[in-house]
Order: C-alpha cells, then sequence, then structure tokens
C-alpha cells in the first residue's frame, strides 16, 4: 500500500467514525413538530394547575387560601425533588420508555381531570391528591420528551432546532393556556368552564402521546453502550464539565427566576398597570416564541455557547431599562417586554442543546434522563429559591403589596424585580466566557 493510500485509508475510517452517531437522513421540520407535539399540552396544564385551580377550589368551595398554599408549597418540593428519582428509574427501564410515557400521561390527565371534578365531601385533601398526580406525571412526561430529544441521533446544528422546535410549541401551549380559561369563564360559570377546559385537554393530550409513540418507532435514538457503567450521582456530577454547566444554568435560572416571583407586583404597584398584565405576558411570551428561529441560526453560525453569551448580553441591556420605569410608562414595558423576550428562547433552546451535545460526544446516553432531570430540579428549586428570599427581601425593606408607594419602595422594587436579575445575569455571562475553554472541549458543542 502506497503512503497516499494509507492515509486515505485512515481519512476514511476517522469520517466513519465521525460520522457513526449521525443520522443516515436530514432532521426536518415536520419530524421535529411530530416529536415535540406532546410539548404544546405539558406546558398548557402548568397554569391551570398552579394558578386557576388554587382560585377554582377557594372560590368555588370555599377553601383557605393559607391551607391552599401551605399545600402547594409541600407538593412543590415534593415534585422538584422527585425528579432525579423518575430520571434513574428512567434510565434504568429505558427499553420500557413508551411505557413509561404512556403512564406519565395517564396520571398527568387523571390528575387534571380529577382537580377539576372536586370530591365535595373532603375538597382539600382531593386538591393534594390531584396535584400530585398531576405534577408527578408532568415530571415523568417532560424528563423522558427531552430524553429523547437529546438521544435523537442528529447533527449537532440539528440539535438547537429539535430543542427550539419544542420549546416553541411548549410557549404556544402556555399562551393557550394564558388565554382559554379566562373566556371560557366569560362564556359559562368557572365550574361549568373547568369542565370544558378538561373535556378539551385530553384529547390534546392523547394526541400528544400518540404522536411521539409514532414518531418513537422510526426515530433514530442513540442507544446506551452496553459496557458503559451507571455512575452514581455524586460520581456522575464531579465530572467537571457537568459540574460547571450545571452551576451556570443554576445561576441563569435564579436569576430569571426573581422577575417571575415579582412581575404582578411590579407591573400592579410601580407601574399601576395591572389591567394590562395579561397583555404583557402575551407579548413576552409571543416575542420568546418568534425568536426561536435567531437562535437556531445564530447557534448554527457562531455556536450554542456564544449564541448563548449574546442572549444573556441581550437580556441585560433590555431589562435593565425596567429598573427606570414608572406609573403609566405602559408602552415603554411593552417594549421591555417584546426585547427581554427575545432573549427567553435562547434560554429554553440552547441549554438543552448543549447539554444533549454532550452526552453525544461523552457517551452518556446512560444517564441521559438523570442530566435532564437535574436540569428540572435545578428550574424548579430556582423558582422555589426566588420566592423564598426575593418577598422576604422586599417585606424587610418594607415592600407590602398592594401598600402605598413611596419613591424610596418604588426604588426597592424596581431594583429587586430587575436590577438584582441583571446582575446576576452579569455574573453568569462572566462565569459562561469563563468556562468557554471547558464547555466546548467537545467540536460538537461548538456547533
Amino acid at each position: 500500500m502506497t503512503i497516499s493510500e494509507q492515509t486515505a485509508t485512515e481519512a476514511g475510517q476517522t469520517l466513519d467514525q465521525e460520522t457513526s452517531g449521525l443520522p443516515s437522513g436530514r432532521i426536518t421540520t415536520r419530524s421535529i413538530l411530530v416529536y415535540g407535539a406532546l410539548a404544546f399540552p405539558l406546558s398548557f396544564a402548568g397554569l391551570p394547575i398552579y394558578l386557576h385551580a388554587p382560585d377554582f377550589y377557594a372560590v368555588t368551595l370555599g377553601q383557605s387560601l393559607a391551607s391552599l398554599g401551605v399545600v402547594l408549597l409541600a407538593l412543590r418540593l415534593i415534585d422538584a425533588f422527585q425528579d432525579p428519582f423518575i430520571g434513574s428509574v428512567s434510565d434504568r427501564f429505558h427499553l420500557h420508555r413508551p411505557k413509561i410515557l404512556a403512564v406519565g400521561t395517564l396520571m398527568l390527565g387523571a390528575g387534571f381531570w380529577m382537580l377539576f371534578h372536586p370530591l365535595a365531601s373532603a375538597p382539600l385533601a382531593w386538591f393534594a391528591l390531584s396535584v400530585l398526580i398531576c405534577t408527578t406525571g408532568f415530571s415523568i412526561v417532560t424528563i423522558n420528551l427531552q430524553t429523547l430529544g437529546g438521544l435523537w441521533k442528529s447533527a449537532p446544528q440539528d440539535r438547537t432546532r429539535i430543542t427550539g422546535g419544542r420549546e416553541a410549541l411548549g410557549l404556544l401551549g402556555l399562551l393557550a393556556a394564558a388565554i382559554t380559561p379566562t373566556l371560557l369563564t366569560q362564556w359559562a360559570g368557572q365550574e361549568q368552564a373547568f369542565h370544558y377546559l378538561t373535556i378539551a385537554y385530553l384529547p390534546l393530550l392523547v394526541v400528544g402521546l400518540v404522536l411521539l409513540l409514532s414518531w418513537m418507532k422510526t426515530a433514530e435514538l442513540s442507544a446506551p453502550k452496553q459496557a458503559h457503567h451507571r455512575q452514581n450521582w455524586l460520581s456522575l456530577l464531579k465530572d467537571r464539565w457537568r459540574s460547571v454547566f450545571f452551576s451556570l444554568v443554576l445561576l441563569n435560572t435564579f436569576a430569571s427566576a426573581i422577575p417571575a416571583v415579582l412581575v404582578l407586583f411590579y407591573v400592579r404597584d410601580r407601574l399601576g398597570a395591572e389591567p394590562y398584565t395579561g397583555l404583557f405576558l402575551l407579548i413576552y411570551f409571543l416575542a420568546g416564541t418568534a425568536s426561536m428561529p435567531l437562535w437556531i441560526k445564530l447557534a448554527s453560525k457562531f455556536g450554542k455557547i456564544r449564541a448563548w453569551q449574546l442572549s444573556l448580553g441581550l437580556a441585560i441591556v433590555t431589562f435593565i431599562w425596567a429598573v427606570f420605569l414608572g406609573r403609566g410608562d405602559i408602552a415603554a414595558y411593552a417594549v421591555v417586554c417584546t426585547l427581554s423576550g427575545l432573549a427567553l428562547g435562547a434560554d429554553l433552546a440552547l441549554p438543552p442543546a448543549i447539554l444533549a451535545d454532550h452526552i453525544d460526544a461523552d457517551d452518556r446516553q446512560t444517564d441521559a434522563s438523570r442530566l435532564f432531570s437535574l436540569m428540572a430540579l435545578l428550574s424548579k428549586t430556582s423558582l422555589a429559591a426566588a420566592t423564598g428570599l426575593a418577598l422576604p427581601i422586599l417585606g424587610v425593606l418594607g415592600y407590602v403589596p398592594g401598600g402605598d408607594m413611596t419613591p424610596r419602595l418604588d426604588w426597592v422594587l424596581s431594583l429587586t424585580y430587575a436590577a438584582l436579575p441583571c446582575a446576576l445575569k452579569l455574573a453568569a455571562l462572566g462565569c459562561l466566557i469563563w468556562a468557554q475553554g471547558i464547555l466546548t472541549k467537545n467540536k460538537s458543542v461548538m456547533s
């Protein structure tokens, strides 16, 4: 064999090795929509469970808000800390993932129906049981849906398309959930409205599951390596890449959770624009949905890490203006919602795509569900931490929701709502720039 022939042979072997994990065909937009269809009813469920159901039980069944709040707090803690267990079980029984998805969907649908068809003799216990079944099913389906996206054999540049498409459908589900109960309540009474809501919701859930299961029959998924031994949680997280990545995710999600917790207070007590709250949220989530193609294109051109850095910078320079807004600045705040909403798309699409790159490059298919369950845990923990810290801090500084506002309290609320998250986002951006070399040690993450 000549030197040139040997070189060509080695090059061919290298190319085979590099492309062995890639799909035989292109990932089409249609296949992404079929895969991600279940994200629509998944996201739809969140607002009725946590926003409308407590009001329904308080108004219709006369349950005290304090009791409902205590039950919800306990259930949120259970919901967050059961995620790693769900991830471990899903990884261990990955060959039975269709059955796991079916069980999770059944639990979500049954719990949702129970929640709005209460047992009159024990409403609070029924509420707790219904929400527990709902949230457990929700977590099972969400973790496994994200895992399937991470295991889908695809070119690195397609992974942002996969996560972006799924999260865009999820945002559309969230928007539908924000609008539908209000429209139904105006058309019928509250109890009848939520009865119709469950009737409409269950077929959506079934259709989403059927589409996902049909997609699984033809999709090329990376199978866990048989020789790869499962690590315990401590060993799994000691890896430098994973410890850095999840620390960044925690910092960024905590920064995003603070304004999510305080937005109603800010709009009502700082802007004096409570009737426009729904409009502001609609603008924000629509901007996030519309921004998905932009972040997919930027990630393809500059790499996922650099695109994430750009989104953090955009979030900072747009959201900081909320600090300087005051009474009646409705149009200006709508602009802030639009521009900062563009960054939301990146927060939803890029980190899961980066994690999928890592799973593929590091052969972590055996631990895929556990890794995605950890992202879910961090998101829920951030929201709980933001609630547990931001509101008490404001209380110590003298802010009372719905109370009289002084110039000092205006600044206290504005700085906590906007300046503090921007400072945390700036810290996340600095850490992401510092950690770029660590996170891009695999070429796939650069793409």
